[in-house]
């Protein structure tokens, strides 16, 4: 496997948001936000909001400096210890659980305790700041850890927007969707019904919830599916936007450009949930086909959604173990596995990729897909549900079957060829993100006006 990024890869420092679940270390307020008159201060009366994300700011990194923008008083509660006690009019309220999961506890009920345990926690903290004075008007929260659970107990009256971002489903999403990796537990179902405790308990206490994707959206069941607004996140198009003079270097002296061809595919982490086991099966013959080529993999080693490998290996390493006895020692010499890169390079790298491959299960859409959008990519991606919302067949990008090794092997070549094609699909992506997922025209907007509006029902 070819060397990682080096510190001081990127020749020019991108001014991007930042689009991970944690703040950069190091990056300023102004760097992740953006100008500070992006929204104008509200004629509203103030409110008490308080934001509950484990990992915050997370989904409300742009939402939650706006609101305390707009005049209103912002709190965060976070499981992470940090020595600040402000970002961007945002007072953080760390606070911590004291207890650790049962060992040996049934596997059923396992994850509902590890939740149960950080909801405590968060309960406990939060009648902490009750008996200091603060009371809420309106709570949003991911409620996807559990945090959220018992805030109705402390404050009854406050409103209660959730993040919705996934139900549970034993069959048509992404469980079982892959043949190769099925379920090999004939209890799967009754854990996953267990497991969407914390949102069915969540839905009798819940005012509103606020989704990013339609197809998000319909994995949960109604009548609670009925409260789900559905906006996403946002993209800051004005930042994560084509360059014809982004560069970058590998290994401190491989200088690559837009002159060179470039292939690109983005993972949290490297896993069959997203598909790594079928790009990486792609690559013998389009690394044969394109001996000019050069793929950038970005990913970590763990995991973020599917099960460990039963192999002490990871997925990475076994399906790059896989498929390099068909592979030239020439030709694995350009495949460049770059690991998690910090993200003031990750835009120059979509802005050099000449195709961008993105595939996924029936699962959460990934922001890197509507991040290469905006950047104006050429888009090879798996015809699964959470793409027909972005990516329409031949106009924002080119569709293929998730399992099809030999289409995507094809399409990817194909498009590298035509450079007539790649230049109108990026031109169409691009436009689409602008239209659907702008920060600054459409999203947060939006999301500011979902809070204020639930804050005065």
């Amino acid at each position: 496997m070819r060397a990682l990024m080096d510190p001081g890869l990127c020749s020019r420092p991108s001014r991007p948001s930042e689009s991970r679940e944690c703040l950069i270390p190091g990056d300023s307020p102004e760097a992740i936000m953006g100008p500070r008159s992006f929204i104008s201060h509200t004629d509203l009366p103030s409110m008490n909001i308080l934001f509950i994300h484990q990992n915050f700011p997370g989904q409300f990194k742009f939402l939650a400096p706006a609101l305390a923008q707009r005049g209103h008083r912002v709190l965060a509660m976070i499981m992470k210890q940090t020595d600040s006690r402000e970002w961007q009019g945002v007072t953080l309220v760390p606070y911590a659980a004291t207890r650790g999961s049962t060992p040996n506890v049934h596997p059923w009920v396992s994850d509902f305790e590890t939740k149960t345990i950080r909801a405590e926690a968060c309960f406990k903290a939060a009648l902490k700041l009750k008996a200091e004075g603060f009371s809420p008007d309106l709570i949003i929260a991911h409620h996807g850890w559990g945090e959220s659970l018992f805030l109705k107990e402390v404050w009854p009256h406050a409103k209660l927007g959730i993040y919705c971002e996934f139900f549970y489903h034993a069959q048509g999403a992404d469980v079982n969707f892959d043949p190769e990796f099925p379920s090999k537990y004939e209890g799967d179902a009754c854990r996953l019904k267990l497991k969407n405790l914390n949102n069915l308990l969540h839905f009798d206490i819940a005012d509103a919830g606020i989704s990013p994707t339609h197809w998000q959206a319909s994995t949960f069941p109604l009548p609670f599916r009925e409260k789900i607004t559905v906006i996403h996140d946002g993209i800051d198009t004005l930042a994560v936007a084509p360059d014809s003079n982004a560069k970058l270097t590998l290994n401190r002296n491989l200088q690559i450009t837009q002159e060179d061809e470039t292939i690109t595919f983005v993972n949290r982490n490297l896993e069959p949930y997203r598909g790594y086991h079928i790009f990486m099966r792609a690559l013998p013959e389009i690394l044969k086909r394109r001996p000019k080529a050069r793929v950038l993999i970005v990913g970590g080693d763990d995991i973020s959604y599917g099960a460990k490998p039963e192999a002490s290996a990871s997925w990475k390493t076994i399906f790059a173990n896989e498929v390099r006895p068909t592979i030239s020692d020439e030709d694995w010499a350009r495949v460049y596995f770059l690991g998690n890169i910090p993200y003031r390079y990750f835009i120059p790298l979509l802005q050099l990729s000449t195709v961008h491959v993105y595939l996924t299960y029936p699962f959460v859409l990934s922001w890197s897909l509507l991040e290469a959008m905006s950047v104006g990519c050429a888009i090879v991606a798996s015809d699964t549900q959470p793409l027909h919302e972005a990516i329409t067949q031949d106009q924002t990008g080119r569709l293929v079957n998730f399992f099809d090794v030999q289409a995507l092997s094809t399409e990817v070549c194909g498009l590298l060829d035509d450079p007539a094609s790649r230049q109108r699909l990026g031109h169409n992506a691009r436009a689409f993100a602008q239209q659907h997922y702008d920060l600054r025209t459409s999203c947060l907007p939006r999301q500011v006006e979902w809070v204020e509006q639930l804050g005065e029902a």
